[in-house]
């Protein structure tokens, strides 16, 4: 684990920043600027939290902060789905986006699921 963890951190950050490109691409108005915002917040909330699970105390707190990280992950997947449902971007041209939520969403699943069944060894 311990060698992707410097893989997982570069890879949130670069997550964080495709979320913030997109904002900056998006109307500054309307119901599309509020989900555009909403997504802004979730989406660069993971890399800062799993940098502080890095930083955890003990195990309970990894966890807790691994497990928030999936929550603004979900969260935004969620406010993907809104922009394109909503008709404000093609899907085309998020799916990558999409995916990587997704992916990610795997990755921090796996990481509380190993670290819990560790503990419990």
């Amino acid at each position: 684990m311990n060698e992707s963890k410097p893989d997982l951190k570069i890879r949130t950050k670069e997550y964080a920043l495709r979320i913030v490109r997109l904002y900056e691409s998006l109307p500054k108005n309307g119901a599309v600027h509020v989900i555009s915002h909403q997504l802004l917040r979730s989406g660069t909330s993971p890399g800062a939290q799993y940098r502080e699970a890095c930083r955890a105390k003990s195990n309970a707190d990894f966890v807790s902060k691994i497990e928030g990280a999936l929550q603004e992950l979900e969260e935004s997947g969620y406010w993907l789905e809104l922009l394109i449902d909503g008709g404000y971007v093609p899907e085309p041209k998020l799916k990558s986006l999409i995916d990587e939520t997704q992916e990610l969403i795997s990755i921090f699943v796996k990481i509380a699921i190993n670290t819990k069944n560790r503990k419990m060894k």
